[in-house]
């Protein structure tokens, strides 16, 4: 590797090119995360219910949300509960219990999450030294609660049929605030994955409204499922986990009786390098475009992936 790197180390790039994953162990600060865990429990205390629709956050492709509270929450702050959380209209625990994530513009809103997000000299280090995206924008962030006992699972997946472009470019960084274990829903990932799994269908919302998924590549053609075992990434809180848009990965269901709070943002490559279109279910406005992550774009760019 010819660029001079700034803050991950050449085995580290190589490790999350031929992964398609990479955790950096305590890469924020301990007082950086304690700010990130109590902006957030205040959030959810703050959280009223009193005009909330009720959005609960579902994860399978038969009855994914896709309602205008979820559809026009890329400017706000929103709060999307637990499936489980909710009986006959009306929560059936304390409020702080139900929420399955708060997104999706965390990033561009509350000063503590732009900080670690936009503000953040580390985090522009790490895009420039990974070259995967010439000119990436932030596009939502969140904070997933996976809530005690109840916090859902999150099935097998990949990003970038979530957060499409024309070719694929979603990155995700994953930063968990709490400790993440077998036992709380701890994230696993195919090794690799993202070398041979192709897009083969994107959210996207519906003319008649809603969301649902459109067929990129029929079900005959689609490459087989990739060999090999899921490993479990158990981290502490700072850790960031870097996830390409292709790589798949899942979460089981929490059956602790701990929370597993972490907070994701991700990135998306800009035109003219990748087209990004309206029929992603988010998206931007006059007032809040994405947001650039680079003063200048990297020069150079090492495709990676399927």
């Amino acid at each position: 590797m010819s660029t001079k790197l700034e803050y991950l180390t050449e085995e580290q790039v190589n490790q999350f090119r031929s992964d398609g994953y990479l955790r950096l162990p305590s890469f924020l600060e301990p007082d950086e995360v304690e700010a990130l865990l109590t902006r957030t429990r205040q959030l959810l205390d703050n959280f009223s219910l009193e005009d909330h629709p009720l959005t609960r956050f579902t994860t399978g492709d038969d009855n994914h949300v896709g309602d205008d509270y979820f559809l026009t929450s890329g400017d706000k702050i929103r709060y999307f509960l637990e499936e489980d959380a909710v009986s006959d209209g009306k929560l059936n625990r304390e409020k702080q219990k139900a929420v399955n994530k708060i997104g999706h513009g965390l990033h561009e809103l509350d000063p503590v999450f732009r900080k670690v997000t936009l503000e953040n000299e580390k985090i522009r280090a790490v895009v420039r030294d990974l070259q995967f995206h010439h000119d990436p924008v932030a596009l939502q962030s969140m904070v997933i609660c996976k809530q005690p006992h109840i916090g859902g699972e999150v099935p097998e997946h990949n990003d970038s049929t979530f957060l499409y472009t024309n070719p694929p470019s979603a990155l995700g960084f994953w930063i968990p605030l709490e400790k993440c274990t077998p036992e709380n829903g701890a994230l696993s990932f195919l090794p690799g994955s993202h070398l041979t799994t192709k897009i083969t269908k994107r959210f996207v919302r519906l003319p008649e409204g809603g969301t649902g998924f459109e067929e990129l590549i029929p079900p005959e053609q689609a490459p087989q499922h990739p060999e090999g075992k899921y490993v479990l990434e158990a981290c502490t809180p700072g850790d960031l986990v870097l996830i390409h848009g292709s790589v798949l990965h899942k979460s089981e269901r929490n059956t602790s009786t701990h929370t597993r709070f972490a907070y994701t943002f991700h990135m998306i490559e800009s035109p003219p390098y990748a087209e990004y279109d309206a029929k992603n279910w988010l998206q931007p406005t006059p007032k809040t475009p994405f947001p650039h992550i680079l003063d200048a774009p990297n020069s150079t760019v090492v495709p990676v992936g399927a």
